[in-house]
């Protein structure tokens, strides 16, 4: 049997996720149905936004369901209806045994780090804010704890020195997708050998995890090194991208910024971290614990993102700031 034969459910939300649903699609696998979270209203207006899986499963005339509870005795019963022989999940939220367990050949995921390291809802972001140098895709099968089932298959990629985290997401989507392929087809077949995570985890290997990002984790701490700060920036940006505050030491008024890009100046020079220098047109630098980041790329609040000479057309005598 192949990967084409297969009755496949597919579970996502996000834009990541579409990239393999749609390898699928255009690759002849027979989708029967998509799981994707309800439509929920965001901005300002409220307006009622679809998932990025949804609109491209209606594009499609794919089958789509959006249950709010995935336990709900309704969803659970069309879902078994779909008779899957298999389920791929890329970018959805943790699944009950309920449904999970329910397709013959069982349900695997995509996961965008290389297991076991960096188990989470983030690991995107914290593989480039703790410096690593590399970071793939991984697809298991699911079990009962998150992001701990048995490995299928891994791609891994080098991340570079400038990569941000929109760079390795956009890298990682595609590869991901090819990736999916290849499970499929490999358990269609039943070659494979799912390996444990526990025959990988050596006593003298640190697990390192991917927890969820709040607003708290992407406030930058100045006193920090440049190198630390300028991977946090990097393992945010585009998103949700790290702040700060140029507070004017005369008027104690704030300006809220998100940083973007910055580039490292290493110096002997003993400044106070948050200390803020400029020459008024082309370049803005800030004080770390041990050298400057200058500033390429950021946005005020309410303003769309700029360079920093634009920035500083409408940002008067940043010498009277620190970033804060």
């Amino acid at each position: 049997m192949s990967g084409k034969d297969l009755r496949i459910i597919f579970m996502g939300t996000p834009g990541f996720a579409v990239e393999s649903l749609k390898a699928l699609i255009e690759n002849g696998y027979n989708i029967v149905g998509v799981v994707t979270a309800p439509d929920k209203p965001a901005g300002r207006g409220k307006q009622i936004v679809q998932p990025a899986v949804k609109k491209y499963a209606v594009g499609e005339k794919l089958k789509v369901l959006q249950p709010e509870k995935l336990k709900n005795p309704d969803f659970l019963h069309e879902l078994k209806s779909l008779n899957a022989d298999l389920q791929v999940v890329v970018a959805f939220r943790m699944l009950p045994e309920e449904v999970w367990g329910m397709p013959r050949l069982g349900s695997f995921n995509l996961h965008a780090s290389l297991l076991p390291q960096y188990r989470g809802a983030a690991p995107l972001n914290w593989v480039i804010i703790n410096g690593e140098t590399e970071t793939g895709v991984t697809t298991f099968l699911l079990d009962r704890q998150i992001d701990t089932g048995r490995i299928l298959f891994k791609e891994r990629i080098p991340i570079g020195g400038n990569d941000t985290v929109g760079d390795i997401h956009d890298r990682l989507m595609k590869i991901g997708a090819t990736l999916v392929m290849k499970t499929v087809d490999a358990l269609a077949k039943g070659n494979i050998q799912p390996l444990s995570q526990e025959e990988l985890l050596q006593p003298a290997i640190k697990l390192k995890h991917a927890p969820r990002i709040f607003k708290e984790d992407c406030k930058i701490d100045w006193a920090k090194d440049t190198e630390s700060i300028r991977n946090l920036i990097r393992g945010l940006s585009p998103y949700p991208a790290a702040w700060t505050n140029f507070t004017n030491t005369e008027s104690g008024k704030a300006i809220h910024a998100k940083i973007y890009f910055a580039e490292e100046e290493v110096t002997t020079d003993k400044k106070k971290p948050g200390e803020i220098a400029s020459d008024g047109k082309t370049y803005l630098k800030i004080a770390c614990g041990n050298g400057w980041l200058k500033i390429t790329d950021l946005q005020l609040a309410g303003k769309k993102r700029m360079k920093i000479e634009d920035f500083l057309r409408g940002f008067q005598q940043p010498e009277k700031y620190m970033a804060k």
